[in-house]
């Protein structure tokens, strides 16, 4: 995989808390990386304050930008002792998930850092618009982390797509576990792969009464097995890390994620074109949603950001 270099760190500007840098300096100090702290923002008052001339609004602008330069002055200082060179970038942009991104392409950043916000009650991940935008249109990787530390021989978990053999899907899978060897290469952690594969279609049994569904169930299950264990076999990943269960994506990878008590969690994403199977969007909305750990979203080769033909 390609070595996370260059970082881009996108902070909460209403936290003092900001586990996105925490996991960047962790990263950085991995990788020899350097990180830019990045924030995008707006307020809609001022540029609707008519008694002012253009000149004093950006005026005004450029002072809440000031402000916020010394506030990330100040975060970052709590990291100096670590040798990892940390720049800072704000700007004023009405639509924050559209300036991270264009940042992104033009400074060739290598991944996406952003934290995510906790439901205290529910103790599960809520993800923003913002996330959402970032998971489907940004080219490069997107990390959404928690506060929490990455453990020595933890376990990360790939979320991998057999239910196709064609070359986009095998590409992604490839691409998905390279992700996470590099990962668990640095952190000293393992890789497990996840599969769901699904259950006897109700209506087969119904209509045709002669139709045997355990044989159908078993067949597909040793299907998918295989597939999952070949493809781990590849990437030299024991075949006891490797879990194939049947239900739906969306209920057996948070449930396995929450079992193995897994540390971040990888997974494909093309936005909303291309092939179904890794849409952001149905499923794999509701697989991120149930998610309890980190996040890695994954494009494929060759995916274009609709905003770099805007």
């Amino acid at each position: 995989m390609k070595d996370y270099k260059k970082l881009l760190v996108v902070v909460d500007p209403t936290s003092d808390k900001q586990p996105a840098l925490a996991r960047a300096v962790e990263l950085a100090s991995k990788n020899q990386a350097t990180i830019t702290v990045f924030l995008s923002i707006f307020d809609f008052s001022y540029e609707m304050t008519s008694i002012l001339s253009g000149h004093e609004r950006e005026a005004m602008r450029q002072g809440v930008i000031a402000q916020r330069k010394a506030w990330i002055k100040d975060l970052v200082e709590a990291y100096s002792k670590a040798d990892t060179v940390i720049e800072t970038e704000v700007i004023w942009h009405n639509r924050p998930f559209e300036s991270i991104i264009l940042h992104a392409i033009a400074g060739e950043y290598d991944l996406i850092i952003k934290g995510t916000h906790e439901h205290d009650k529910l103790k599960s991940v809520i993800f923003t618009p913002t996330d959402w935008h970032l998971m489907r249109k940004a080219p490069v990787p997107v990390l959404l982390v928690k506060e929490h530390d990455w453990p020595v021989a933890g376990k990360i978990l790939c979320a991998v797509n057999v239910g196709s053999e064609d070359d986009d899907h095998q590409s992604l899978n490839g691409k998905i576990i390279e992700h996470a060897q590099g990962l668990a290469q640095k952190f000293d952690a393992q890789v497990h792969l996840v599969n769901g594969y699904p259950g006897t279609p109700v209506n087969l049994a119904i209509e045709l009464p002669d139709f045997d569904a355990h044989t159908y169930s078993e067949t597909i299950r040793m299907q998918h097995e295989q597939r999952v264990c070949s493809l781990a076999n590849t990437f030299g990943i024991s075949t006891d890390f490797c879990h194939v269960k049947e239900g739906l994506p969306e209920d057996v990878i948070p449930d396995l994620a929450l079992q193995l008590d897994a540390e971040l969690v990888i997974l494909g994403t093309v936005g909303r074109t291309g092939f179904s199977a890794a849409l952001i969007g149905n499923t794999a909305e509701h697989v991120i949603d149930s998610i309890n750990c980190d996040l890695l979203a994954i494009k494929p080769d060759g995916y274009h950001s609709p905003l770099e033909e805007s």
